[in-house]
């Protein structure tokens, strides 16, 4: 139950970490080129990533050893996981800037605007049925909710497939997007508003620790407490994050004082 609950919020939040900056391609493609176009590509590329989940993640769970399995999903975790979290300490610590929606959203709608030769205005339309099909503007929505929906694909697959629970790790995926979805719909471009990093700090800490734990698991390692050891390696990478962060911070080097230049005194 511990690992299942623990799966479910992995999932969740990584899938909502990666429809937030989807969604807000999305939106500013909406806004520049059409509605119509932009739905239509984020619709087709859901399709597709929905596809490419039950295309390759049902053969892994039905017809790879499971041990075998979690030592390669495992391992996958670690490299993805400690990703996340590299990031999100550097950004917590001051050593990155923090990831700024607002900023992607006005350069995707200055890029979309602008247009290119040949292309015409952009289709600037309120509706969804009214406006007319623009190619930029369905293939921008299509690469930013594909590219940003395959890592969830490969989250969904790798801990669905490893856990015997792909069909949770897939509602789960879908309920985040379902989620972020209408929390886009109602608040459009207050996007900048979800801690982000904050999610990608929990979600790299959760990822690592399944890692850590299927790699043991898949080895022979017996963990202490069964699944319950999943919240020890939970808590352990936690306070790890914590204590990294800190230091970093302490690393940063402190801020020069403001130079004055002292004029000549005139008699």
């Amino acid at each position: 139950m511990t690992s299942t609950i623990i799966l479910a919020l992995a999932v969740f939040g990584a899938s909502s970490v990666e429809m937030v900056e989807a969604l807000t391609i999305v939106v500013a493609s909406g806004v520049s080129r059409g509605w119509r176009s932009a739905i239509e590509g984020t619709v087709v590329a859901v399709v597709t990533l929905a596809v490419i989940v039950l295309a390759v993640g049902i053969p892994l769970v039905h017809l790879v050893p499971l041990d075998a399995l979690r030592v390669v999903v495992g391992g996958l975790l670690l490299v993805l996981g400690l990703n996340w979290l590299r990031k999100a300490v550097l950004r917590s610590s001051g050593h990155k800037a923090m990831h700024d929606e607002d900023a992607i959203y006005e350069k995707t709608v200055a890029e979309l605007s602008g247009g290119s030769a040949g292309e015409g205005a952009p289709a600037r339309t309120t509706g969804w049925r009214g406006g007319r099909r623009d190619p930029t503007g369905f293939v921008v929505a299509f690469k930013g909710v594909f590219l940003e929906g395959l890592e969830v694909v490969m989250i969904v697959i790798t801990l669905g497939s490893s856990s015997k629970h792909l069909g949770l790790a897939a509602v789960a995926a879908a309920a985040a997007v379902l989620v972020v979805g209408v929390i886009g719909a109602l608040v459009a471009r207050q996007l900048s508003e979800v801690p982000e990093n904050s999610l990608k700090m929990g979600v790299g800490i959760m990822l690592t620790s399944f890692g850590v734990f299927w790699v043991g698991e898949g080895s022979g390692i017996a963990w202490p407490g069964s699944d319950l050891f999943l919240l020890a390696l939970v808590a352990l990478f936690a306070v790890t994050a914590a204590v990294l962060v800190q230091v970093m911070r302490r690393a940063l080097p402190a801020p020069e004082a403001p130079r004055t230049v002292s004029e000549p005194v005139r008699s």
